[in-house]
């Protein structure tokens, strides 16, 4: 797919990117969510700026994805595992 420019809004400014096509879906769910996570602390604190509430949100998300990071690395061990312990089993029964 050919390169597209949009504008997202985040926290009240235009941000004009350039993307590959079919990143465009991924890019507004992602500006959807920070929009969502801001209006929130908006809600429930009380903030001098919108910078503030930026860098939480930052911090959520980049929680969240060192979580899911950590989450997926412990899958794939398992996995491993699993599979190391079935060629094992395989490898004794084929003897």
């Amino acid at each position: 797919m050919e390169d597209v420019t949009i504008t997202v809004n985040i926290a009240d400014r235009p941000y004009r990117l350039k993307i590959k096509g079919e990143e465009e879906e991924v890019i507004r769910k992602a500006v959807g969510e920070i929009e969502m996570k801001l209006k929130s602390y908006s809600e429930q604190f009380s903030f001098k700026d919108k910078q503030d509430m930026l860098a939480m949100a930052l911090l959520h998300f980049s929680a969240t994805a060192v979580t899911l990071e950590n989450n997926q690395h412990n899958r794939e061990s398992s996995v491993l595992y699993k599979l190391k312990e079935l060629d094992q089993l395989l490898s004794e029964h084929l003897v």
